[in-house]
Formats: C-alpha cells, structure tokens, sequence
C-alpha cells in the first residue's frame, strides 16, 4: 500500500499520461479525467484488492469507470499498475492500438466492464455487486459516476436497486467537478443536493475533497464498515485538475491541448512532481 507521497507522485504520473494520451490522438476528454485522476490512484494504489498478474482472479474487487469517456484517466492508470505498458497511451484512440476511445473488457486486461453509455456502467456495477452476495463472495464493487453523468434516468433507477438490495458491498463515488460538455451541471440539468437525495434513497453518503488524499482514504475506509446500505461518497473535485489552463474549464472537457498548451501543462506536472522529490 502507497502513502500518500507516494500516492501524489503516482498520481502525477497519471495526469501526465492523460495528456500523452489525449495528445497524441489529438482528440479525447483530458478535463474530467484529471479531475478524477487523485480518485483512481487511491483506489488502485491503496483501495483495491486486485493483482496485474491475475486480471480474472474471481474473487478480485470489480470498479467500473461508468463515464467511460474519461477513459485516459483509467488507462494511465491501469499502465501505472502494470497491467500493460505505458507505450500504449500514445497510441490511445489510434486505428488498431489497444486503447479506444471507452473501455473495452474484452480487449483491455483489467477492465471490469465496457463503458460508454452514460448511466450503464454504473447499473452494471449494481448488478455486479449484487452478484457477489449471491455468491457468497466477498469482493467490493465500486464506481466512478460523473455529476453530469447523474442527470440519467438510469442512475436514480440504479440509486433505488442499490438501496433496496441493501448492497452493502458497493461504492459509488461520484466526480463532483460540477462541469458537463455544455458548461456547469446546475445550469444544465441541476441535480444538487447530492447528499440529501442519496440519504432519501437510503445511501450512506460521505462528503469529502476529492483531492485530499487523507478524505479519500479515510473514506474509502468508512465504507468498508458500512452495513445493510450501500455507500455513496461524493467526492468535490476541480475539472482539468493540475493543468492550470484547464482548471474548473467547460471548454476542456472533450478538446485535446495543441503542442504549446501540451508542452505547458507536461512543463507544470514535471514541476510539481520534482517538488515532490519525484524523479
């Protein structure tokens, strides 16, 4: 398990990966994988109970990025673990390389489920986790839901599942960078309060910063002693996290940076990282 410098450092790594990926297609959704890049490094460097050498281990924990367009988030990661080389992210939405444009459960090793539809992978997870009791296992389940994401049907149909099922094997973490492709969800579509609506739905909800590696954790924590309900934390995040120019920016949402915008943002995560005391 990483602490939480470590976890920083990685995570960094992932930010700049993001950019390789989306760069190098010249196409791709950079801001809410940066938002949710903090997010996934917990999850994969400290939360999960998975291992790259046994992607199909049955009794592993499942996650399932539902706002799959987010995917370069999730793929930079999955490289940082180990579960293929980080050579594949320049090649992220090329004609035949590995990584499309969502993820693909059939193609990329570690992907849980195939992703795209807004609202699907987050039904999916539901039945995933209702699966294991069924089982009698005991793995987790969690999920990454974007807030604009929220403002599918689906997703309060899948909220009631959940709480009706009594699943409390299931995580639900949702990416409140309070930004959609059109501009800011509660302009859009608004579906605050998230936290009064998930306890009315019979959620065991956690507010945290879903920057501050200490919340995360402490979170991810919590939700583990969660019994008879499932577990919702909404996480506060800024969009385009770590790039300056992107940060709490519509626009950067699906726009892949030019080569100066790209140099730019790798020059400020290079920065950051070396504070650090990164390599």
């Amino acid at each position: 398990m990483a602490n939480i410098l470590e976890l920083k450092k990685i995570a960094t790594d992932v930010r700049i990966g993001i950019l390789d990926a989306v760069y190098n297609a010249k196409s791709g959704h950079p801001g809410g994988a940066l938002s949710s890049a903090d997010l996934l490094t917990c999850l994969y460097f400290s939360e999960l109970n998975v291992d790259p050498a046994h992607p199909e281990d049955e009794n592993r924990d499942r996650f399932v990025l539902s706002k799959g367009h987010s995917c370069p988030g999730y793929y930079a990661v999955l490289a940082e673990k180990g579960y293929f080389n980080k050579s594949e992210l320049t090649s992220f939405r090329h004609t035949g390389g590995l990584l499309q444009g969502h993820p693909d459960m059939k193609t990329i090793k570690g992907v849980d489920m195939s992703a795209g539809s807004l609202g699907q992978g987050f039904s999916v997870a539901c039945g995933m986790a209702l699966g294991a009791k069924l089982d009698g296992k005991i793995y987790r389940t969690y999920c990454i839901l974007g807030d604009g994401e929220s403002q599918e049907g689906q997703v309060w149909e899948a909220i009631t599942f959940a709480a009706h099922y009594k699943l409390d094997n299931l995580c639900l973490i949702i990416d409140n960078n309070g930004l959609q492709i059109d501009g800011k969800v509660k302009d859009v579509m608004n579906i605050m309060p998230y936290s009064t609506k998930l306890k009315s739905f019979g959620w065991h909800v956690i507010n945290i910063d879903g920057h501050n590696y200490d919340e995360i954790l402490k979170a991810f924590e919590e939700a583990k002693t969660v019994k008879g309900k499932p577990t919702a934390i909404v996480a506060k995040t800024v969009k385009g996290k770590g790039v300056s120019f992107m940060e709490n920016q519509a626009g950067w949402h699906g726009k892949a940076p030019n080569k100066e915008q790209y140099d730019c943002a790798i020059a400020e995560l290079e920065e950051y990282k070396k504070s650090l005391g990164g390599k």
